[in-house]
């Protein structure tokens, strides 16, 4: 696949040693006259999670320069699920005080312009599939958090995945759906929720398919948590007839932070290319466990669109696959497909397949 060479190679040189490449003076001295640090996201769910590591390499760089940790707050809609990160430092939503740096989107960015010391933008266009020792790292986290240390001229001390995790928390929710047995056995999440249905919704009744079938494979029901979207703000949890060995529970309007504490108990989530997957992927037990995560991807990198952990996997149409080689965005580059089936290319006979082997195998 097409990658930008790092310019130097990670695996020989220790944590915080100076890098052989010129850092950015002007970023460095300006972070270096701050008091806080403020991680502001507004736009979309996933651009906002994937972003969390240039929160992270700053927080570890800070880190690196001084044992006295500069104070580290996040604000906007997401504050709530930043904070289970560990990477703040101060109550979330709290104003920023004296000189600041802010890490965020555009919007973000335009809004504290006038007041911040220093901004960083996290444009996920901007940065790109970075190589060396052999090894290229195509994920989101992994270009923000090598892209920042790059321009801060230190070796930070992340190694492998780049994404914070977030950490789940005890639930009423959770609670509820434990209580009625819905989390008992096989239990599947499967995420219909999408910012783009014309292209990126695998669907509802495709996902209960791929279900029935790994009900087949392994000889055990399943019992499938369907997540939809929030289409008119209200909250809906109803019990529907499922497929063939599959007894279903449709959640739609949930807030994130419900659907955060709900992933780590389940066995596998199945997701569109969208913001809930990768919170999925990314949410953890406190003691580090959680399940694999499959996200389907038709128009967009599949190695690009995900956080690098690995649990985290991919499947992927043949359109995909050119966009993960050349590393190419088809909005970015403005790229059409050479055909229309989208995610109509992923049968769910193939899908449950990958389900199945993911799981462990059919069972005998």
């Amino acid at each position: 696949m097409h990658t930008t060479p790092l310019g130097y190679d990670r695996q020989n040189l220790a944590a915080g040693a100076p890098l052989p490449v010129p850092a950015s003076a002007e970023l460095v001295d300006r972070l270096n006259e701050c008091d806080e640090i403020l991680a502001s996201f507004q736009g979309k769910l996933g651009d906002s999670l994937l972003a969390l590591a240039a929160v992270r390499a700053v927080r570890d760089w800070l880190g690196q320069r001084s044992p006295a940790a500069l104070p580290v707050r996040a604000e906007g809609p997401y504050a709530q699920l930043i904070a289970r990160s560990g990477l703040l430092t101060g109550p979330p939503g709290t104003a920023p005080r004296g000189r600041f740096a802010v890490i965020g989107d555009r919007e973000s960015i335009e809004r504290h312009q006038a007041a911040a010391h220093v901004s960083i933008v996290c444009d996920p266009a901007a940065p790109p599939c970075w190589s060396t020792d052999g090894q290229a790292y195509p994920d989101m986290p992994a270009r923000y958090y090598l892209a920042l240390e790059r321009r801060l001229g230190l070796r930070l001390p992340a190694q492998g995945s780049f994404a914070p995790t977030l950490i789940t928390a005890p639930n009423r929710l959770t609670q509820q759906l434990q209580a009625a047995g819905w989390l008992d056995g096989l239990t599947i999440a499967a995420i219909a929720a999408t910012s783009w249905p014309e292209r990126k919704d695998y669907t509802a009744e495709r996902f209960t398919e791929v279900a029935s079938r790994i009900a087949d494979a392994r000889q055990t029901p399943v019992r499938l948590l369907l997540i939809g979207g929030d289409q008119d703000g209200c909250v809906r949890i109803a019990a529907a007839g499922g497929a063939r060995g599959v007894r279903a529970l449709h959640l739609d309007g949930l807030p994130a932070d419900d659907l955060a504490d709900v992933f780590p108990h389940c066995d596998l989530v199945l997701g569109n290319d969208t913001g809930l997957t990768h919170l999925a992927a990314l949410t953890r037990t406190a003691d580090g466990s959680g399940p694999p995560v499959l996200g389907l991807y038709a128009r967009h990198s599949h190695s690009k669109w995900r956080t690098g952990l690995p649990h985290h996997h991919a499947v992927a149409t043949p359109f995909s696959e050119r966009m993960h080689q050349g590393d190419l965005c088809p909005v970015r580059d403005a790229i059409a497909p050479d055909s229309d089936v989208h995610l109509d290319a992923i049968t769910p006979t193939a899908f449950a397949r990958v389900c199945v082997e993911v799981l462990g195998g059919a069972e005998e």
